[in-house]
């Protein structure tokens, strides 16, 4: 599988880590797990890594779709940071975070210690703004 995750729920954070081609399957079957472990308002690392993009531009604007969704339902959604090391990962995260708007923080990141230090200055039980 090209995406593995711990979802940690004492420290409320979700940790995905892509490697290989990730597909829009992939990518549902993560977002599907975090909301089964109740773990949506979780501050939340997706690191690409070595991953490189299977999603066509349907996908995205599915995901985007997706996103949006969750967006609408009660319970807030955590703040996103996104690690993407090259260009091309740095675009997709773009492309993503552009549509796949929700109210709440992201950030995209070229390394994971940035990534880290920006969610660990969040509040883990406080709602994203």
């Amino acid at each position: 599988m090209p995406i593995h995750w711990t979802i940690s729920h004492p420290s409320r954070l979700v940790v995905a880590v892509c490697k290989d081609v990730v597909s829009l399957g992939d990518i549902e079957a993560y977002l599907d797990s975090v909301m089964v472990q109740d773990s949506m308002p979780y501050r939340k690392i997706f690191e690409l890594h070595d991953a490189t993009s299977g999603l066509s531009d349907d996908d995205m604007m599915a995901l985007g779709a997706r996103i949006q969704a969750y967006a609408s339902l009660p319970e807030p959604m955590g703040p996103l940071a996104i690690v993407a090391l090259t260009d091309e990962q740095h675009e997709y995260a773009r492309r993503y975070a552009t549509l796949a708007t929700a109210r709440r923080p992201i950030k995209i990141f070229r390394e994971l210690h940035l990534a880290r230090h920006w969610l660990d200055t969040l509040d883990p039980r406080e709602p994203a703004a």
